[in-house]
């Protein structure tokens, strides 16, 4: 085919063609170590690259035959174009254009097509700022002249891949709770009241129950069964008492136990692990997410994380509980500036809120914390103090980086999160 004016087609040689270039083509290869003597094909296979390759053109060729398994040379080629060919393309000489067809067709040279004589107007004597591939594969770049860097000019603002600022701080909170000894804590969105409130000894009709707001799940309502022993237990504690404790003295549904909802807070998860037999001593956390009905604010969203945390051994206390308070504001929060509040919550006694000082916000309850009941930890097989808490860890994030609007957390606008700090 003609080709237009002013194109012409330059050929070069592929990695594999330079590579028999220098090496010798395998079929070549083949025939001389043949010369020497018979070889069986797993002795050729071990000593020849690429035998398979090599094989098939020299038997092509007509140099070598195989019998019984042996492979023998049958002539010794004077010259072998194709070879000869490698050097001259290499060279930047013409080839003939069968020989060209076939080693084209052995993906050992490449063709390019260019328009040389329009690409060499347009860009001899002119500065460019950077080379393309195709200036260096077709020797173009030696006409044209590159253009001096600045490095001290300002260049294009780059927005490089990196952690989401609130994903990075939980991961960092985690690491550091594993790091002073905790066993982290996992389980479902998805949980049953018994778990959720009746196991934190939280009578069924009541209005303690009415903090949680919690949302039911329309289908389907009820999980399939529960743990017989345990929820015998915590029904018994619930209507008769346990330690010395009378109870709520009412009649225990346990149909409702049953109810699914999503999960108000982490302290279900501690009640799990204390049903499963914890260590004692033992630390365990877990950094979840948990969901309340609540109205939309600069400190609040209904659906949230909580950073829970138990602590079980013998002789605790309160004052234990205040270091442990006082070590994640420091730690995680960045202040000093904290109180703690008495409060009350259903399945602890005494209870506390732990508040820390924001420069604009002021005061803000991270949480709540206190000793579990007895009520609630003899059903479920613990007879030991247990210390708890439950820390808003939005909110102490929002403390440590300065932010002033909960919904920033999990922004989804690019320009924030581009301008964002990670230090975590």
């Amino acid at each position: 085919m003609k080709e237009p004016k002013g194109v012409n087609r330059r050929y070069a040689l592929t990695e594999e063609g330079k590579k028999y270039l220098r090496f010798g083509l395998p079929e070549l290869n083949l025939v001389k170590l043949l010369e020497k003597g018979e070889l069986t094909l797993s002795e050729s296979k071990d000593r020849i690259e690429n035998f398979h390759i090599a094989f098939s053109w020299a038997k092509k060729k007509g140099w070598v035959t195989a019998e019984r398994g042996k492979l023998k040379a049958m002539t010794s080629p004077d010259s072998v174009p194709e070879q000869d060919a490698l050097a001259a393309i290499d060279g930047g000489e013409d080839v003939d254009e069968n020989v060209l067809k076939i080693l084209i067709q052995r993906k050992l040279v490449s063709e390019m097509r260019e328009d040389v004589m329009n690409r060499a107007q347009r860009l001899a004597g002119k500065e460019i700022a950077a080379l393309t591939p195709e200036l260096i594969k077709t020797g173009l770049w030696k006409n044209v002249k590159l253009r001096p860097y600045n490095v001290s000019a300002a260049g294009e603002k780059a927005y490089p891949g990196k952690r989401q600022p609130y994903g990075a701080f939980l991961d960092y909170v985690k690491e550091r709770l594993i790091a002073l000894g905790f066993e982290e804590m996992v389980g479902p969105l998805v949980e049953t009241e018994f778990w959720n409130m009746d196991a934190l000894y939280m009578p069924q009709f009541h209005a303690a129950r009415d903090i949680h707001d919690a949302y039911f799940i329309k289908e389907p309502k009820h999980a399939k069964a529960l743990d017989k022993k345990i929820l015998d237990a915590v029904r018994k504690a619930h209507e008769g008492g346990v330690a010395k404790s009378r109870g709520w003295e009412y009649k225990y549904d346990i149909e409702r136990a049953h109810r699914l909802i999503l999960r108000t807070h982490g302290t279900v998860l501690s009640a799990k692990t204390l049903a499963s037999g914890p260590n004692i001593p033992g630390k365990y956390f877990s950094i979840m997410r948990c969901f309340r009905y609540d109205v939309v604010d600069s400190t609040h969203l209904p659906d949230f994380f909580q950073v829970e945390g138990i602590i079980v051994d013998k002789e605790l206390n309160l004052r234990h509980l205040a270091g442990v308070l006082k070590m994640f504001a420091r730690e995680f929060a960045n202040t000093d500036k904290i109180k703690l509040v008495p409060s009350y919550f259903p399945f602890t006694e005494p209870s506390v809120e732990l508040h820390a000082k924001h420069d604009k916000l002021g005061w803000i309850e991270l949480g709540g914390a206190g000793i579990f009941r007895p009520e609630m930890t003899i059903p479920l097989g613990v007879d030991a103090p247990v210390l708890a808490w439950g820390l808003g860890i939005d909110r102490i994030y929002m403390l440590n980086m300065d932010v002033h609007d909960i919904r920033d957390l999990f922004s989804h606008d690019l320009n924030y999160l581009r301008n964002s700090k990670v230090v975590y």
